[in-house]
């Protein structure tokens, strides 16, 4: 036996807090009868009750509330194998890790704010194989793309800017790790999204951006930060916060480079948002876009379906509570 909804047991907490209850509301009882009237007087008054059958009343009860408790977790046994189809999209998440996405022109930076925002998506996600690729100097694949969102979900967290140890920003290789990860797939339906400042240091994105066009990979581009650009804060080695410098000693900047970022996305007819609100556009990208195209399905695969067993617990639940209502406290007239 297996339950489908084993957060229901907790309820079984709330049915001992009533067996309290009712346990102290008689001992109250029993003793607001002490102070009404003498034994013997309050023996004679309840002589026609027959306490057995009270107490009966309430095994009863109290036997309809942990069955319907018990229907309530769902119980399972038995099981067919049934052919699963599902469908959606495939989508490539690439998160700019380089430390300019430590500026804070975002709360609390951009890197965060980014991750944040990541994570609302997955929630409106609805069968969408999802995968997650980190860029700064290089760019690495953290999670191939996969249905299993709490997995991905850890991967996210575990993002920082240490996660790819080459400096710089090369949005040109996260284009090229897509093209590998989607190496073999179904055209029509690769999706990658793009955050980042836009600020490319090596490579060139636009050549990998029509590479991609060709390979059949929308890009969806968020940009983060302002064209007037923001400070870096990092830290040093003696746990300061200081501002990031270059090699010269000159405080860096990071401004957002939105003309190629909108190039990237016009070229492989995606989309471009610059980074506002809680969600960096990315509902909107979902919303107006991403819903609105067609999904393909995927190969379908052997699944257990188990047998649902809660309408046994319901008929014990309701035999219970019609027992009940026949059940007579009075004592039966001779």
């Amino acid at each position: 036996m297996r339950f489908a909804n084993l957060g229901a047991v907790n309820l079984f907490w709330l049915l001992a807090g009533l067996v309290v209850f009712y346990i102290w509301a008689a001992a109250l009882k029993n003793r607001a009868k002490e102070k009404f009237a003498q034994k013997p007087l309050m023996a004679d008054l309840e002589k026609a009750l027959e306490p057995k059958k009270r107490r009966l009343k309430a095994y009863f009860i109290l036997a309809a509330m942990i069955f319907s408790i018990l229907a309530l977790m769902r119980p399972q046994w038995g099981f067919q194998w049934q052919e699963v189809h599902r469908s959606g999209l495939d989508i490539l998440i690439a998160i700019d890790t380089s430390k300019s996405m430590l500026a804070e022109d975002v709360k609390p930076n951009r890197l965060e704010r980014a991750k944040l925002a990541v994570k609302d998506l997955i929630q409106k996600l609805k069968g969408d194989r999802v995968g997650l690729i980190a860029f700064s100097g290089k760019a690495f694949l953290q999670c191939p793309l996969t249905v299993d969102y709490g997995g991905f979900m850890l991967t996210l967290d575990d993002l920082n800017v240490d996660t790819i140890p080459l400096p710089g920003t090369s949005i040109s290789s996260a284009i090229y790790e897509a093209l590998r990860s989607y190496e073999g797939g179904v055209n029509e339906y690769k999706i990658l999204v793009l955050i980042t400042d836009g600020e490319d240091h090596e490579g060139d994105p636009i050549a990998a951006a029509k590479e991609a066009k060709a390979k059949g990979i929308r890009i969806f581009c968020v940009g983060i930060g302002t064209p007037q650009g923001e400070l870096i804060p990092v830290i040093d080695a003696s746990g300061k916060r200081v501002l990031l410098k270059d090699k010269q000693g000159n405080v860096v900047k990071t401004r957002l480079d939105e003309k190629t970022l909108q190039e990237i996305a016009s070229i492989t007819e995606g989309g471009y948002v610059r980074g506002a609100g809680a969600e960096l556009g990315l509902d909107l990208i979902y919303e107006e876009k991403l819903s609105k195209m067609e999904k393909h399905e995927f190969q379908g695969k052997m699944a257990k379906k188990y047998n649902e067993r809660f309408q046994i617990f319901v008929f014990f639940a309701i035999l219970f509570l019609i027992g009940e209502l026949f059940i007579n406290e009075t004592k039966s007239k001779a």
